[in-house]
């Protein structure tokens, strides 16, 4: 089965927050680590600034990742993710469209991993980079669950 979807462009402000979501969820526990370990050092000198200077960390890491996805959407590099594609999915590969002429192929080897949200579904390339694909993009319910499906076979997603 190949579902074609319609034509979408990946919004700015979702990119971001998806990839922000993504990367706090995967390494915010190291940043949450680092500052309990700070908060630690009141045991020793007992200090108001072990927790300021813990939370200001914190918010640092955070505004140090927003802004590298901020980045991405500013960059000439980075533009190629927020053009309007429409999509061909299969069993053996995702191919994003520009027309009808002009497509790329995408293995599935190639996504590291995935998400179902209640309204869409996002793979993941890397850290940077994803495919973001609204339930509203999907001609029928049908091909929604031929795409989880895949998800769940390919090993991208865990089953519910």
């Amino acid at each position: 089965m190949i579902v074609k979807t319609k034509n979408y462009k990946l919004d700015k402000k979702v990119y971001i927050r998806l990839a922000f979501r993504r990367v706090m969820r995967n390494q915010g526990w190291i940043a949450a680590a680092i500052a309990f370990l700070l908060c630690l050092g009141y045991i020793w000198v007992p200090s108001i600034w072990w927790f300021i200077g813990a939370f200001a960390g914190l918010g640092l890491y955070m505004l140090f990742w927003w802004v590298q996805f901020y980045g991405v959407t500013q960059l000439d590099q980075g533009k190629i993710l927020f053009e309007k594609f429409s999509y061909e999915i299969s069993s053996q590969q995702i191919i994003m469209k520009k027309n009808p002429r002009e497509g790329m192929p995408l293995k599935w080897d190639q996504i590291k991993s995935a998400t179902i949200g209640k309204d869409y579904f996002v793979l993941f390339i890397n850290k940077a980079q994803l495919i973001h694909l609204p339930f509203r993009i999907f001609n029928t319910d049908n091909e929604r669950k031929f795409l989880a499906s895949v998800l769940k076979t390919k090993g991208l997603v865990k089953s519910a």
